[in-house]
């Protein structure tokens, strides 16, 4: 009995035997879906997006290079992996293969227990993906939505993590480090989520009791990301409860001082301040960026990391580009001094 949660896989090859032999070895697990020729193959992948393709190369008319180099073309269609079914077995025509954008090859005759692990196989690393994107998709709205309680635009979040990733470059992260701080940046001020209104909003100084309140939100921050192993959440854990920590010890919530700060939260410190203070809050203008970085190399060795400042000055125009290409408009700066 088919199961409409099981994935759908297109099979695509111009003899009836050949699809009806991939129908006894995946028809107990997936939904399948059958195409004799390259224009229908197309058809039905845009019908109901398949969740993978298997392809056959030699077919009259449209070879499967062609549908493939079709499938890739298009938007809608060029997400769903291929894997080449075919008897051009030469290492020649795997690179072919491969270079027209499919993510595996099987060369004919095809061996039943070799199809099903290819496929298991592509369909989980589908399914990775797919959680990944949806896992880094609810962290960044979660950050959005802690944002938006005092800063309608959301647009903050978006440039202090853009800062914070330019910033772990020039401290010498790799790229899929800084891409992370990058993603995990937006949940600096989650925490805001759990600080009430009439203190976040308060367009005057907070007196010692509200003050207490508002630091309380890296500690919640830090609870409503939880405990994590590693990985992304992790580093937003690091982040929101070490970013208002100062380098001379003075911060909170744990006063830690130095290097016992995690650099994620001291990069994100530089890049959080710097994005404040270049911004319209409800108590105050925007500074000029030459005030903000005036400002911050005086705070060396007292709020900030001294070497990591020396850093964020060579990057300016870098930090300066991503100001620009996410500047508030006219309206929103003025609704936020309001």
């Amino acid at each position: 009995m088919t199961n409409i949660h099981q994935p759908l896989i297109l099979a695509v090859d111009d003899e009836a035997s050949n699809l009806q032999l991939l129908r006894q070895i995946l028809q107990d697990h997936y939904r399948l879906r059958f195409a004799k020729d390259g224009p229908r193959a197309l058809e039905l992948a845009h019908e109901e997006r398949p969740n993978l393709i298997l392809l056959d190369v030699m077919m009259p008319g449209m070879s499967g290079y062609e549908v493939c180099a079709a499938l890739k073309a298009d938007p809608k269609t060029a997400g769903i992996p291929i894997i080449f079914v075919s008897a051009l077995g030469d290492i020649e025509d795997e690179l072919e293969g491969f270079e027209a954008g499919a993510v595996d090859y099987i060369t004919k005759p095809i061996s039943p227990p070799i199809v099903r692990a290819r496929v298991r196989t592509h369909l989980s690393l589908v399914r990775m993906e797919e959680l990944r994107a949806s896992r880094l998709e609810i962290v960044q709205r979660l950050g959005l939505a802690a944002e938006y309680k005092d800063n309608e635009t959301g647009l903050h979040v978006i440039r202090m993590s853009h800062f914070a990733r330019i910033l772990g470059l020039a401290a010498g992260m790799t790229e899929a480090q800084a891409d992370d701080l990058l993603h995990a940046a937006p949940m600096h001020d989650v925490g805001k989520i759990g600080i009430p209104d009439r203190i976040l909003q308060k367009p005057g100084p907070l007196d010692p009791d509200e003050w207490k309140i508002m630091q309380s939100h890296a500690s919640i921050g830090a609870e409503i990301i939880g405990r994590h192993d590693g990985g992304m959440l992790a580093l937003a854990r690091d982040i929101a409860i070490s970013h208002h920590e100062k380098w001379d010890g003075s911060g909170y919530p744990n006063g830690l001082a130095g290097q016992a700060i995690p650099l994620v939260g001291r990069i994100c410190a530089i890049a959080d301040v710097f994005d404040a203070l270049t911004s319209v809050r409800p108590y105050k203008k925007a500074w000029t960026e030459e005030e903000a970085v005036e400002f911050m190399v005086k705070q060396k060795e007292k709020h900030f990391d001294p070497a990591l400042v020396d850093l964020f000055v060579t990057q300016l125009p870098a930090i300066r580009a991503i100001r620009q290409r996410w500047a508030e408009q006219p309206a929103e700066a003025e609704k936020a001094a309001a």
